[in-house]
């Protein structure tokens, strides 16, 4: 199967960002950044207040944790112990939905069910513990609306959920009445936070300086510390939901995805870099190339497949073009298709990294850059061929002499310990 040379060099091309365009992004979101602090009408950012500080790494004793980001529920027992130092003393994990078995994710479920089942999760990892005090923090990785650290109330369900008597309801309320039924007035909800948040608290408190936490992986999202240069708000950690940044240089590929997504116009910069979306634009750019209709269907780890294929022939992602396309190509074919691919995967951590430069200049303003770092977590970043590489090398390029001020941390330990952290910080005030 031979394909046109000139169509695939603009096909190519459409997923390239040259230096100056990378600018003018990190120039338009920290522009962006601005509006929303202030409410603006236009505003992309949502810039959420979550309420939370950072933590002092002074933080220490025993605190709970529950992690509700998904179908999968996490409850944690963690002693902190101080100067970034902790211990996971217990963890129980327990599926929402059980085939055949429970399902509280579904329309037939309740809130009161759910919650019960929250309360059981929380009371296994007390070991049935009823005197001993514990504070607990919650990473609720839902739609929010935050008036502090506390009150938090469900603005819709996402990812499938359709339990009923959730929306529009205090989260932390639901999970203290459930404890009240169980007994286990011992335990006190205190804090609820998001998981990108969370990233960030677990982050700073192991290592100083630590002032951007971003989840790169099947959604892309970024907090930050704002601490309001003119005096107007107390400083707090910034939810940004930076995959809803819409200021950016969309293809054709962007257009197409967009069109068919659950939600059209929103979330523009994640359809554009987050695992979720990377096979899907490489699949709907190949289609065009070999001139079909729609997308072929390829997933994000695929797409890390094709990428990390060494062979001469490149015959591992050759296997995987054919498997979804039905067509055979020639070795020099198929190092092509994998460089699109690449292209694919190097704007996405290019852009990324665009937003970062935006933050932190946003953060310094006149002054000179102070020595940070910058909190990672999630599967893109961390398994996916080209991103580290490709965000770094752009974040060099963007911060020019400043970038050696700049270091980034890989922190997947954020969910739980950023919960615990953050219900160690009430304590504190």
């Amino acid at each position: 199967m031979g394909f046109d040379r000139e169509r695939y060099d603009r096909i190519k091309a459409a997923f390239a960002l040259d230096d100056e365009a990378l600018r003018k992004i990190a120039d338009d979101f920290r522009a962006d950044m601005r509006a929303g602090l202030a409410g603006e009408d236009g505003a992309t950012l949502r810039m959420l207040r979550s309420y939370a500080g950072l933590p002092s790494s002074r933080e220490n004793g025993s605190f709970l944790a529950l992690d509700f980001g998904g179908t999968n529920v996490r409850a944690l027992r963690i002693l902190l112990k101080g100067n970034g130092d902790y211990e996971v003393l217990s963890k129980v994990a327990k599926p929402l939905t059980l085939p055949g078995v429970y399902d509280y994710v579904s329309a037939d479920a309740t809130a009161e069910e759910m919650f019960d089942f929250l309360a059981e999760i929380i009371d296994e990892a007390i070991e049935g513990n009823r005197m001993t005090k514990y504070l607990l923090g919650h990473t609720f990785s839902f739609p929010s609306q935050q008036t502090d650290l506390y009150n938090a109330s469900l603005i819709v369900w996402t990812k499938e959920f359709a339990t009923k008597g959730v929306e529009g309801k205090i989260v932390n309320d639901l999970l203290k009445d459930a404890l009240a039924r169980r007994g286990m007035t011992n335990v006190t909800p205190v804090a609820v936070i998001n998981d990108t948040v969370a990233v960030l608290l677990a982050a700073a408190y192991r290592q100083e300086h630590t002032y951007i936490g971003s989840i790169y992986a099947t959604g892309q999202n970024t907090c930050y510390y704002e601490e309001f240069a003119d005096g107007s708000e107390t400083a707090t950690v910034i939810n940004m939901e930076s995959g809803g940044f819409g200021h950016l240089p969309f293809s054709v590929y962007d257009d197409i995805i967009d069109a068919s997504s659950e939600q059209p116009g929103a979330q523009r910069l994640e359809k554009m870099t987050s695992g979720r979306y990377l096979g899907t634009l490489f699949g709907t750019a190949l289609a065009d190339l070999l001139e079909q209709d729609g997308a072929y269907p390829f997933t994000s780890i695929e797409l890390s497949e094709i990428v990390a294929d060494a062979y001469l022939d490149r015959h591992v992602a050759g296997a995987l073009l054919e498997a979804k396309t039905g067509m055979t190509f020639n070795a020099a074919e198929r190092t092509l298709l994998q460089e699109l691919a690449a292209a694919v995967i190097i704007r996405s951590a290019r852009i990324v990294a665009a937003t970062y430069a935006g933050i932190i200049r946003h953060r310094s303003g006149e002054n000179p850059l102070e020595n940070q770092y910058i909190a990672l977590d999630g599967s893109v970043y961390e398994k996916m061929p080209l991103v580290a590489h490709h965000l770094r090398a752009a974040l060099d390029t963007l911060l020019e002499n400043d970038a050696v001020n700049v270091q980034i941390i890989l922190e997947n330990a954020g969910s739980a310990l950023g919960a615990a952290l953050a219900a160690a910080m009430t304590e504190a005030k």
